[in-house]
């Protein structure tokens, strides 16, 4: 019988590379246990730091072939986990009681597409196994309710008359303004009244051992917006534009809002980047070409990924099941799933917060 060498397991084990962090297992800390056994047996446990779900098939495939073809190796059993950490925040802002990181989804100007973008990235996140919530902070046009098919009128259930247990909507855990006023109701308020309420529906919802909030910011970077930045205690933020120049102009402020309050930009995501016939299929940019990848550029910042302009995805999300969960296997959710994994891992680079909610482990292949 040939003796298994460690050092070999290992150097096989090395030969993966995480295609969004680009390093291998050990480096990235995700290798939590390899042992061999009498017969020639193989176990391998992974938990990489992000989620993952949609990539541990391929990660298992590729390193149980790995690991077999090592000297001695007659089986290879390699379990692929996850775990989410709780990430450092602007100025040790105190964290949101249930609630590990928060991450903004912010736009310089209105109609780029933010709140549809920040529902999908949600599902993508928790498509990949996560535990996600939704909070939609645009006090004036809340429309994160219509969006996951909350049925018009209801209202989220109360605690001690002081808190509110957040709706379920596809498995997010969600909470709007709208859920609180009729959409009749015009919000005449004054920017203070707004951020306070806001702060309000953050902190006194009773989120569930979220790993991500998603937080859909008001559209532009005035007082409101900048408020809420100093407030919240954000991990990161992904700002939504449009190849669009005048779009880019407003992104770039975006950016440097978050900048001037110390909140990282984890990265930029273009919208309508091309129009996708719906007859022929013929791509075309109507609104311009390399926009977003320009931006990232300038600001030194990740292109998390550019989204088609597509009849379906405003159908799907006008009518209460956005992309992800209506088509899970379409090009447009593979696409959001593979931003989600990028802010994931991104985020994973962070320094951690360690005052911050205990982490979460899940093991999604076996």
């Amino acid at each position: 019988m040939t003796q298994i060498s460690q050092q070999a397991l290992e150097a096989a084990v090395r030969e993966y590379r995480d295609p969004y962090l680009d390093k291998d297992l050990y480096q990235l800390g995700a290798v939590k246990n390899l042992a061999s056994e009498e017969g020639g047996k193989v176990t391998l446990m992974v938990e990489l730091p992000y989620p993952s779900k949609g990539i541990a098939g391929a990660l298992k495939q590729i390193v149980t072939n790995a690991l077999e073809n090592v000297d001695g190796v007659e089986s290879a059993d390699v379990h692929v986990g996850q775990k989410i950490h709780s990430y450092k925040v602007q100025k040790d802002i105190p964290s949101v009681p249930g609630v590990k990181n928060i991450i903004a989804v912010a736009s310089g100007k209105g109609g780029v597409g933010k709140s549809t973008t920040a529902v999908n990235l949600a599902l993508a996140l928790q498509a990949e196994g996560a535990r996600v919530g939704i909070l939609d902070a645009d006090i004036y046009g809340p429309s994160i309710g219509m969006m996951l098919g909350v049925p018009e009128g209801k209202r989220p259930d109360t605690r001690e008359n002081k808190y509110f247990v957040p709706m379920d909507a596809h498995g997010l855990q969600a909470n709007s303004m709208a859920f609180v006023v009729t959409e009749k109701t015009p919000m005449v308020w004054r920017g203070p009244m707004v951020s306070g309420a806001v702060m309000q529906l953050l902190q006194q919802t009773l989120w569930n051992e979220l790993d991500y909030l998603i937080v859909d910011m008001p559209p532009g970077t005035g007082d409101i917006q900048l408020t809420l930045a100093q407030k919240v205690p954000v991990t990161g933020a992904v700002i939504v534009t449009t190849p669009q120049d005048i779009a880019l102009l407003d992104g770039k402020k975006g950016i440097e809002m978050f900048r001037k309050v110390e909140i990282p930009v984890l990265g930029v995501i273009e919208n309508m980047s091309v129009h996708i016939c719906s007859n022929c299929g013929h791509e075309e940019p109507l609104f311009g070409h390399g926009g977003g990848e320009r931006i990232a550029e300038e600001y030194d910042t990740t292109l998390l990924g550019q989204l088609p302009l597509h009849m379906t995805i405003r159908e799907q999300t006008d009518g209460g099941t956005p992309s992800v969960i209506a088509e899970p296997d379409s090009e447009v959710a593979r696409r959001y799933r593979d931003i989600a994994r990028r802010v994931g891992a991104e985020l994973s680079t962070r320094e951690r917060n360690l005052s911050g909610s205990i982490s979460s482990v899940s093991v999604t292949e076996h």
